[in-house]
């Protein structure tokens, strides 16, 4: 029994509002996209323009330019042993393959330095100098890159090498993962998109509350009330 009509059908015609608003969110009618999956677009670009890191971690690698290493990198199977022995070869350091492993001995610096120039071809989105370059997908070099450095990390710490081991680490976060994370999403800066971000998050509050006091209007309506 609708107990105050006018308040349950205020409350329907905000529910009704609601629906319609929620169906035009998933219609792909911006740019072939539904509105979520333009937001998450922009969003992703606008956090890439500030996820930069590789000028820094180029600065770090240096302190590693005089540092030699000698050290048994264990990958997962020998095809990717012998992708990443590639990558480590013309980096510059000699790199010698059995089975899953690496025998790896050379310069630390070169091989920052080298992980560091693929990092940010794959960051600026230019992909195929890095196939052409080794003759193999560019985000699977970097996933090799990666593979390396997880194994180098522990090697180096196990040698007792902690400061070059931290460098290792942070390389591997800030530049490898980002880059292959970010990889094809073009960076915006937020004061070039500070209108849409704004008008998105006073949306999501109106549309939250709008919800909100539909339910309530209706319950109230029906003459459901909260009591103490």
């Amino acid at each position: 029994m609708i107990s105050q009509p006018k308040k349950f059908y205020a409350g329907l015609g905000l529910m009704a509002g609601f629906i319609v608003v929620l169906i035009l969110i998933f219609a792909p009618i911006l740019k072939g996209q539904n509105s979520l999956d333009y937001l998450d677009s922009m969003y992703n670009s606008i956090s890439k323009g500030s996820a930069y890191y590789i000028p820094g971690l180029r600065e770090d690698s240096q302190q590693m330019s005089d540092v030699s290493v000698d050290v048994t990198l264990s990958l997962a199977s020998a095809r990717q042993a012998e992708q990443t022995a590639l990558l480590l070869e013309k980096s510059g350091v000699t790199a010698a393959v059995s089975e899953s492993k690496i025998a790896v001995k050379g310069s630390l610096g070169k091989i920052l330095g080298a992980c560091l120039d693929d990092a940010d071809l794959l960051y600026l989105n230019k992909g195929k100098a890095i196939a052409d370059k080794y003759g193999y997908d560019e985000k699977r070099v970097l996933f090799n890159w990666w593979n390396a450095f997880k194994s180098l990390d522990q090697e180096l710490k196990d040698q007792e090498q902690f400061q070059a081991a931290k460098i290792v680490t942070q390389i591997k976060k800030k530049g490898v993962e980002t880059a292959y994370n970010y990889y094809k999403i073009e960076p915006q800066k937020i004061t070039d998109r500070i209108g849409l971000i704004l008008l998105s998050l006073v949306f999501y509050v109106v549309y939250t509350m709008w919800y909100g006091f539909a339910i309530m209007y209706m319950f109230e309506g029906w003459g459901m009330k909260l009591e103490h």
